[in-house]
């Protein structure tokens, strides 16, 4: 492939009419143009014969199509971040990043990363052994303090037997007082003997900060050359720093590394008007889940959102979609008394209005607009239908979330899955946490998630599908969608981030169970699924 030319050209060329009329937005769930997706397939095939390794690690790549000036179509490819170690590869879109610039500043500033490190693993080398052996120290006086305070809890009761007895107090009191100065004596011994290790482990330990302050801080003044690195274009000429797109935050790690940036900067050099962009995952999927091999997906909000935002200027875009579809929809009410309220969310709703004034209608909004300060006690996500409570009062606001925080209330969920489950029931247990570079995506981390648990049972089986009796003991967000994923391998029909998007997501909130905040009587209320 050496010498590969960026823009592979359609043969025989698309007509008129296949071409797409405006440009759809990165961040749209679904399945790409045809033309994009024609040109992914041919960049598998290609990608296929480099060799690097992809069923064992997967990777993100994108394509862009385009016309040149002579209204040539064809498109560009790119990979996200590297690809087997190396930032530049024959026939794909370079870095946005200027490579001499980055290059300059990059090796220079590994070279001493790579030698405080060395020091510091140096460091650690020699203060272990001494970090041990105060612990043994302190081991020792331990023991010898406990051993002590056996004898003295011996002496106590002998002492006490003896004055039931009308035996010399005075003399006991002095054997007390003989005791105690022995403590202090002992307490005194230990610090002297503990006190030079400890000195020595403080200043060591006070270097080891030194040492960890020093890397941090040239780290950082590397990562901010290397920002500096990164500029951006878009459609109308203009240029920004990757930094000032940021402002007045820092770009998280990665941020422009994505295939996208990288698809538009090289469009933009090449004087090409693009037409058609699709992301698509290829390989082994990552360990934390969420992405599936040959599968479409948008541009993540976190590292993308602000990149985009600026390169996509000047150009005829799709508006990013919202996805909230339910505000002709009416909002049953399951229960209500005097001090709570019970709707079914339809799907499509929010459960409280969003920032963006397009996102106001929402179960809570409704909710107060009929009876004033209403209050959700636990929230559905935008997707999912089915049983939401609301307080109508302060105090019973309290009880209720209450019982939620201490796992109390009951639920059940039912919903189909696509493909099919192994076994009638069981329990998964995968610990999650946000995906900070595509909220609200939520991944599995076993290290710094929180923990997640979810029991579930068939209810029915298709040929392709299976319908599922969910029930979480935890309420992590997304905790059904990633669990039925991940856990079972099989996301929820209709889920446009963890499966395949479609008309809605079959989850539905159907059963819940809890305490009355004022009449103590336990409450059960089903809403059956629409589908």
């Amino acid at each position: 492939m050496s010498g590969a030319p960026l823009v592979t050209y359609f043969d025989p060329q698309p007509a008129r009419a296949e071409l797409p009329d405006v440009l759809a937005s990165p961040f749209a769930h679904g399945e790409p143009h045809p033309l994009a997706r024609r040109a992914a397939d041919e960049t598998f095939a290609i990608v296929q014969r480099l060799d690097v390794g992809l069923e064992r690690d997967g990777k993100m790549f994108g394509v862009l199509v385009v016309a040149d000036r002579d209204g040539r179509i064809g498109y560009l490819r790119a990979f996200s971040g590297m690809l087997a170690g190396s930032w530049l590869v024959d026939g794909f879109a370079p870095p946005v990043f200027d490579r001499e610039v980055r290059d300059a500043v990059w090796l220079a500033g590994e070279r001493e990363l790579d030698a405080l490190t060395a020091e510091l693993a140096a460091h650690d080398h020699e203060a272990e052994p001494r970090r041990r052996a105060r612990a043994a120290l302190q081991a020792r006086h331990a023991a010898e303090l406990d051993e002590l305070r056996a004898r003295h809890r011996a002496n106590r009761e002998a002492r006490s037997q003896q004055r039931a007895h009308a035996a010399d107090a005075h003399a006991l009191d002095q054997l007390s007082r003989g005791d105690k100065a022995e403590r202090r004596r002992l307490l005194a011994r230990h610090a002297d003997e503990l006190r030079p290790m400890t000195d020595e482990v403080a200043r060591l330990d006070a270097e080891a900060r030194r040492l960890v302050d020093e890397r941090t801080a040239r780290s950082q003044a590397l990562f901010d050359h290397v920002i500096d690195s990164y500029v951006l274009a878009n459609a109308r000429g203009e240029r920004a720093r990757l930094r000032d797109v940021f402002a007045p935050e820092l770009p998280p790690g990665g941020a422009g590394d994505c295939a996208a940036p990288k698809l538009l900067a090289a469009a933009y050099r090449e004087r090409l008007r693009p037409l058609a962009l699709a992301e698509i995952w290829w390989g082994a999927s990552p360990a934390t889940g969420g992405r599936h091999h040959g599968r479409c997906y948008p541009a993540c909000r976190g590292k993308c959102g602000p990149v985009l935002g600026f390169m996509l200027q000047g150009l005829a875009v799709e508006r990013a979609p919202v996805f909230a579809t339910a505000h002709d929809t009416e909002l049953r009410v399951v229960h209500e008394d005097p001090w709570l309220v019970v709707v079914d969310k339809p799907a499509g709703m929010l459960s409280v209005p969003g920032r963006d004034a397009a996102l106001a209608d929402s179960v809570q909004s409704r909710l107060r607009a009929r009876d004033g300060d209403v209050r959700l006690v636990h929230r559905l996500d935008l997707d999912t239908s089915g049983l939401l409570v609301a307080a109508k009062d302060a105090a019973s606001h309290a009880v209720l979330q209450a019982q939620f925080a201490r796992r109390e209330v009951g639920k059940r969920y039912v919903a189909w899955v696509d493909g099919a489950v192994t076994g009638d029931h069981g329990t998964i247990e995968l610990a999650l946490r946000v995906d900070l570079d595509d909220r609200p995506r939520q991944i599995h981390d076993p290290v710094h998630g929180k923990p997640a648990i979810t029991e579930w049972r068939v209810l029915a089986r298709t040929p392709t599908r299976t319908k599922l009796a969910l029930c979480p003991r935890t309420g992590r967000t997304h905790q059904l969608r990633v669990h039925t994923a991940l856990g079972l391998g099989a996301p929820i029909v209709g889920d446009r981030l963890y499966g395949h998007a479609a008309e809605r997501l079959l989850l539905h909130a159907e059963a819940l169970t809890f305490t009355h905040p004022h009449t103590g009587e336990r409450v059960e209320l089903e809403s059956p699924a629409p589908f």
